[in-house]
């Protein structure tokens, strides 16, 4: 008897390490090489979503691979070869939520859920031009534009349009049903989740073209997630992009300004009294130095990308970095070149910098070391890298 059991155990436990053993089905994908081998606390992967061109539908999905350094190109496709359509028509937002990872594909009108270990679809969800992604424990929240359109015809004088204002779905993390909408401001953009509430960028980009006012938004939309319902409304600055919880009761917005007099910035407001709201900056610093063409946060840091002749069209920018956490601003000695167009900071050391380049070709995605202040590789990717997510 005690030999059987012996001899189970034995089966059971070569039975656990060979299921463990397995490698993962895109283990045989084919990439570049990268060297990650001074990430010492290295995640699983980073997503990078290339956000294609609008009609296009050249949306895709890369991911880098920690453990051996491979940068694999369009995994969604490879992986999911009987979705006719691919990932779709541009990809939005990218969030990992566990094992799973959440992708807004705004022009397709879904939010794709994929396995973080495989990328193989596990749901597609219809949602009206989705934006942005948040999280609580139990739904996922999607921001959209509610088919909100301008257009224009031969003459640039506008044909049509739809500008009802925006909703944010509630999705059910396990079922992937979505569970009601709320009413927030025109095009919302950036959500972010902290301490029960849901706070929502309102951008206004459509309404901005439109009669009587041809006005950007300037609100964030507080929902109160218990009861899922509009609980204030917020003036911060006029089109607003990104919302970043530090996790401590900062909420940090982004504006990218009108693009002709208004500048972009970042604004915070403290969640205990969220009509509290002050611009970034110092009294040494001139506001309109720190400029927001992308940004990120990591912990409680926010880190931005920026240029200081963005309102000059024509002109070569180059682009630096600078970073803010609970009111302490930090410049940094670099300069990028190209269209830095998303960002990505791990271990508050390593910044992955999307470079969409002409908007229309393939871009690049690159790695710098922030405390040697130095570039440490890069490689090619799809078109537009503009949003990356940590597994």
């Amino acid at each position: 008897m005690k030999k059987a059991l012996l001899f189970l155990c034995a089966a059971v436990l070569a039975a656990a390490c060979t299921k463990d053993s397995v490698p993962p089905a895109d283990g045989n994908l084919d990439g570049d090489k990268v060297d990650v081998s001074s990430v010492s606390s290295a995640p699983g992967k980073l997503f990078v979503l290339n956000e294609g061109g609008l009609g296009s539908n050249n949306s895709t999905l890369d991911f880098l691979r920690f453990s051996d350094g491979l940068y694999v190109r369009g995994a969604f496709r490879k992986m999911n070869p009987d979705v006719a359509a691919g990932l779709g028509d541009v990809g939005n937002d990218i969030v990992v939520h566990g094992d799973e990872v959440w992708i807004a594909v705004n022009n397709s009108g879904i939010v794709e859920v994929i396995s973080a270990k495989d990328e193989k679809e596990i749901a597609a969800i219809p949602v009206p031009a989705p934006r942005n992604i948040a999280f609580d424990d139990k739904y996922a929240y999607v921001t959209s534009w509610a088919g909100a359109y301008v257009n224009y015809g031969s003459d640039y004088t506008i044909a049509d349009f739809k500008n009802p204002k925006g909703q944010v779905y509630r999705i059910d993390l396990k079922t992937k049903k979505i569970e009601g909408s709320v009413e927030v401001g025109y095009q919302p953009e950036g959500i972010a989740f902290y301490g029960g509430r849901l706070y929502v960028a309102n951008s206004g980009g459509i309404a901005s073209q439109l009669p009587p006012d041809y006005a950007y938004d300037n609100t964030l939309s507080i929902i109160d997630a218990s009861s899922f319902t509009l609980s204030s409304s917020v003036s911060v600055a006029v089109n607003l992009k990104s919302v970043l919880s530090d996790g401590n009761g900062l909420i940090y917005v982004g504006s990218y300004g009108n693009f002709y007099d208004i500048h972009s910035a970042i604004y915070v407001l403290h969640a205990d009294n969220p009509q509290r709201v002050s611009r970034v900056g110092a009294e040494h610093i001139d506001p309109d130095a720190l400029h927001v063409s992308a940004c990120c946060i990591y912990g409680n840091t926010v880190y931005c990308v920026g240029t200081s002749n963005e309102f000059e069209w024509d002109a070569v920018h180059t682009h630096y970095l600078w970073s803010v956490s609970n009111g302490e601003l930090v410049f940094y000695p670099f300069e990028f070149s190209g269209t830095p167009y998303g960002l990505c900071v791990l271990d508050g050391e390593y910044l992955f910098l999307g470079d969409a380049g002409d908007y229309y070709n393939p871009g690049t995605v690159s790695c710098y070391s922030i405390y040697n202040e130095s570039k440490l590789w890069s490689v090619a990717a799809g078109v537009c890298p503009g949003h990356f997510a940590i597994w």
